[in-house]
């Protein structure tokens, strides 16, 4: 059979009942027993009973196929990262710490736990000078935070890779500062899942600080990892990284998403958008509210109590 010279892309279907009709996209043989056709790994819109045929038929259907792969790509980017990671809640309320999260909680070495303000100032009211969560005398001698660090590596706790990241970024418990040590750090850190890591790596492509500077594509790479597992501050930047590409809908989709989180930052963009006509009053109105229910979550008793107390310090 000659290859067919007209055949489209539309979605076929995938198998079952109407499985005999579906047919090689490049030269028409319908599937069988003894033909089975392949869907196109990429976008998965056509089936081929070869690769000679799939080759044939590569120039005639790549444009189709790209714009398929980029709606599959944008279908995963807004639909997934649409809650704060599990490590953005309290590790002893269980609530999401407000934003930003160094503003409002404090990192515990000893057992890799973010723990609010409202919890900390309980747990000193109540008389606790150890850990809150784990119990464990709280040192300030660097190297033995350091030992802290460096066991919980030891376990192959993604968090300890990028917490001593973070001290060879910044020089700091001691350590001489080396950023290509932290990049190191951040890369395992990430391989092993930590949300941060990934941030911290799409940051630093997009600062160039001892990387290639102002590679696009490693920071959208490491930033959409972020977000699609819900890390605000990486949604938020996608969305500026848009607009400054003017793709006003796109940074408004994803602003929407970070909004709705608590970020108060994502909001007032929206906000401001929707002044000079690039957002809509409906999706203002939906960020919004949306952010007023996320900030809800994140009161308790005792972050107002801490609050009360930091203020007091201060004085």
């Amino acid at each position: 059979m000659t290859p067919t010279s007209a055949m489209n892309c539309e979605p076929v279907d995938d198998g079952g009942d109407n499985s005999d009709e579906v047919v090689c996209a490049n030269c028409g043989k319908n599937g069988s027993d003894i033909v089975k056709l392949k869907s196109c790994t990429a976008c998965r819109l056509v089936k081929y009973c070869g690769v000679d045929c799939q080759r044939a038929h590569r120039k005639q259907h790549k444009k189709a196929c790209k714009q398929r792969v980029a709606e599959l790509k944008d279908e995963k980017l807004y639909s997934q990262g649409l809650e704060r990671p599990e490590g953005d809640f309290c590790s002893i309320c269980t609530l999401p710490i407000p934003m930003p999260m160094n503003e409002h909680s404090s990192f515990k070495p000893c057992c890799m736990k973010q723990i609010c303000d409202g919890c900390s100032v309980a747990a000193q009211i109540m008389g606790m000078d150890d850990c809150p969560f784990c119990r464990a005398p709280i040192s300030k001698n660097d190297a033995d935070i350091l030992a802290l660090v460096k066991k919980r590596m030891d376990a192959r706790d993604p968090a300890a890779f990028k917490c001593l990241g973070d001290q060879y970024f910044f020089g700091t418990m001691g350590l001489e500062k080396n950023v290509p040590r932290a990049i190191e750090l951040w890369t395992e850190a990430a391989e092993l899942g930590s949300i941060e890591a990934h941030y911290r790596l799409g940051t630093l492509y997009f600062d160039g600080l001892g990387v290639t500077r102002h590679d696009n594509a490693k920071t959208r790479q490491y930033f959409e990892a972020a977000a699609m597992k819900g890390h605000v501050g990486a949604r938020h930047n996608l969305g500026s990284h848009e607009f400054n590409n003017r793709n006003y809908k796109r940074a408004v989709r994803h602003w929407l998403i970070s909004a709705k989180m608590g970020d108060e930052d994502s909001l007032d963009q929206i906000k401001h958008k929707f002044a000079r006509g690039h957002a809509t009053k409906a999706q203002y109105t939906e960020a919004l509210k949306g952010y007023q229910d996320a900030v809800e979550e994140m009161k308790s008793h005792d972050r107002d109590v801490a609050k009360a107390f930091q203020l007091e310090n201060r004085k």
